[in-house]
């Protein structure tokens, strides 16, 4: 049998290191795999890279003043616009938000700090919202049409649009508050506890506004996320011709996704520019309220 003296050996320095520390990362098997690793990583940034290269090349001429204040056109490529897309994204993120955040956040406090985790329908919510959270985002466009037929709702609508996104975000936005809450010191609560506050009270003023950067930053993340979907737009019949801004909740729309959709598939040269031209800014839009996310977290975020 094996020491614990053959397995742990004083270094050189003093320092006592295990044998697999000190050998475990010079095995042929760690080497391979560590090079697999390093080899789909780099694969990955490197398509990554000359897709964007590439849209950039085709779209470069298109970014123009043409892109943002006209309507798109089945008869002149060369000036279509992605007007009316650009400001059905800014309707349905939005309505997306004021659905979802709310709601997202106020469950992910409820099952954090108040729940108890030995009911049965408890359980059954956890085991749900971890599963929810892998869904396809199709299959969210499918329950919303469904829905919309149920009550009566148009489903080429802001509003149902925007529900269909706030359903797909709704599990990212639980899971991230619930993160943020446990990231929150239980000291905290228990000084406030403990000086005469009530649980709500200490949720409300306490706990909560030590996990606001969290919370935000997987807020911002998940509408990102939200931002580049089509798949259940399109099922919800997302308009691909649209030459009105939208104006309203029961307003026909469509987006960036849905309207780089439609350019692509078509054979002319100047639709494929356009679109590349598209793909450019909503990669901006993305990268934009990526680093939003950023700063927060990096200007907000408390080190306990």
């Amino acid at each position: 049998m094996t020491s614990i003296g053959a397995l742990v050996r004083p270094a050189s320095d003093g320092k006592v290191n295990l044998k697999a520390d000190r050998h475990g990362d010079r095995n042929g098997r760690s080497i391979v795999f560590l090079l697999a690793l390093w080899f789909s990583l780099a694969f990955s940034v490197l398509c990554l890279a000359v897709l964007i290269i590439d849209a950039f090349m085709d779209g470069a001429v298109r970014l123009d003043a043409n892109l943002f204040t006209r309507y798109t056109s089945q008869v002149l490529p060369e000036t279509a616009g992605a007007r009316a897309a650009i400001l059905g994204s800014a309707w349905v993120i939005a309505v997306t938000a004021v659905l979802a955040i709310p709601i997202g956040v106020a469950a992910g406090v409820y099952l954090e700090e108040f729940a108890d985790g030995r009911r049965w329908y408890n359980k059954l919510i956890e085991v749900n919202l971890t599963n929810l959270a892998a869904v396809p985002a199709i299959v969210y466009g499918m329950l919303t049409a469904g829905f919309a037929l149920a009550i009566g709702l148009e489903r080429r609508v802001v509003l149902a649009g925007g529900l269909a996104l706030a359903l797909l975000i709704l599990p990212v936005i639980i899971i991230a508050t619930r993160e943020s809450l446990r990231a929150v010191p239980r000291e905290i609560r228990d000084g406030s506890l403990a000086l005469g506050a009530t649980p709500l009270q200490t949720v409300w003023r306490q706990t909560l506004p030590a996990a606001v950067p969290g919370i935000a930053t997987g807020s911002i993340l998940a509408l990102s996320r939200a931002l580049g979907e089509a798949a259940p737009l399109l099922l919800l019949g997302g308009l691909v011709f649209v030459n009105y801004d939208p104006d309203g909740l029961m307003s026909g729309f469509t987006t960036l996704p849905i309207q780089i959709f439609n350019w692509a598939s078509q054979p002319q040269l100047a639709f494929q520019q356009v679109a590349s031209a598209a793909i450019i800014v909503m990669l901006g839009l993305l990268l934009l309220m990526n680093a939003v996310a950023i700063i927060i977290r990096n200007r907000f975020q408390k080190r306990w």
